[in-house]
């Protein structure tokens, strides 16, 4: 399903534009389905939905206990929900303008230019690239409280005012803490050569598994997700290469004995090529918590909108397009980033 929304200006009469008006109209409504179904990194690692308001807040409450034993005839013992925390994110507005000249219009003697096609399909995929980078940089700068991206001041802080990825995450009250940010031999053997070794990722990703798996929830339960997605680096061939070998290998690796391998149909790999790193990182995440605890979110506000009119000055035919969205993290319990690393990271605790 397309999401331009187009508007025509009033008083657009030019001979030309009735001949390139509806041909690109066309172009950028095709383009825009053919990358919808395609999907990208929004679709793989956001929840995306839309929204009708300034902006989105999250709120956090504490789980329900347990069902008590109750004696014949009594009442049900009443359980309370109290918030826990609450994680506002605003809408911001991003905009784009490009321009097909009064030359290239009276030359387009049939459908439309060679060159004005290639700028309506750019126009368009530079919408959809600028959601799914927007994206892949919040993730890749989750251990910074906030970073700029295309002009725009972005809030990657988890709901406690911490980075998305801390050692210090804060749950149930103010003194219980818990980390989603470690260090440690994930690809290396320990050697001082540090030789890439499938059997230390192996080891790291089972160990990393279960630190998920065993994150708190607000009443310092072990919440029980199962990670899902290993995301990489997209400048660590090496880390790349082992993270495949392990997680695409029906028997494990490195010895005679015909031991399965335990990740094997486990993982969904997924690389963000704008996340370059100086040294071998992982994210892992867990797809169901990043649902049901509104994780990753991406909130749609306004589509791309796209207006076209004449500039009388000039002659030539301008086309807009302008959006609305908001990302943002609701929740630092379904994903957790680990460094390769012999010596301590900062704000990062030893796996």
């Amino acid at each position: 399903m397309s999401t331009i929304i187009y508007s025509k200006s009033a008083g657009t009469n030019n001979a030309a534009i009735g001949k390139l008006e509806t041909p690109i109209k066309m172009v950028i409504e095709h383009e825009s389905d053919i990358l919808t179904k395609k999907g990208g990194i929004r679709d793989w690692l956001f929840n995306v939905e839309s929204s009708m308001r300034f902006g989105e807040t999250i709120v956090g409450q504490n789980e329900f206990n347990v069902f008590a034993a109750t004696p014949e005839g009594d009442a049900a013992p009443r359980d309370t929900l109290t918030e826990t925390y609450r994680k506002f994110i605003e809408h911001i507005q991003f905009m784009k303008e490009f321009v097909i000249t009064a030359e290239m219009m009276e030359d387009a003697s049939y459908g439309v230019a060679a060159d004005a096609k290639r700028r309506a399909e750019n126009f368009t995929r530079a919408y959809y690239k600028t959601m799914h980078k927007i994206c892949e940089y919040a993730l890749s700068m989750g251990t910074a409280a906030s970073g700029t991206f295309a002009g725009a001041t972005l809030d990657l802080t988890a709901p406690d005012n911490l980075p998305l990825f801390s050692s210090a995450h804060k749950y149930g009250t103010d003194t219980a803490t818990q980390s989603n940010f470690f260090y440690g031999d994930i690809f290396a053997s320990g050697s001082t050569t540090r030789t890439p070794s499938t059997a230390a990722f192996e080891a790291a990703l089972s160990e990393l598994s279960v630190k998920l798996r065993n994150m708190k929830d607000e009443n310092g339960e072990a919440l029980g997700y199962t990670a899902d997605t290993l995301i990489l680096p997209g400048n660590r061939p090496a880390a790349e290469m082992i993270a495949k070998k392990v997680c695409g290998s029906e028997g494990a690796l490195g010895n005679g004995y015909n031991d399965i391998n335990l990740q094997f149909g486990n993982w969904n790999i997924v690389i963000l090529p704008g996340w370059q790193t100086a040294d071998d990182r992982v994210m892992i995440m867990s797809s169901e918590a990043n649902k049901n605890l509104s994780g990753n979110m991406f909130f749609n506000r306004v589509p791309l909108s796209v207006s076209n009119w004449v500039d009388h000055h000039t002659g030539n035919y301008l086309w807009a397009g302008r959006c609305r969205f908001g990302v943002g993290f609701g929740s630092y319990k379904h994903i957790l980033m680990a460094v390769d690393s012999a010596s301590a990271v900062e704000n990062a605790t030893a796996l």
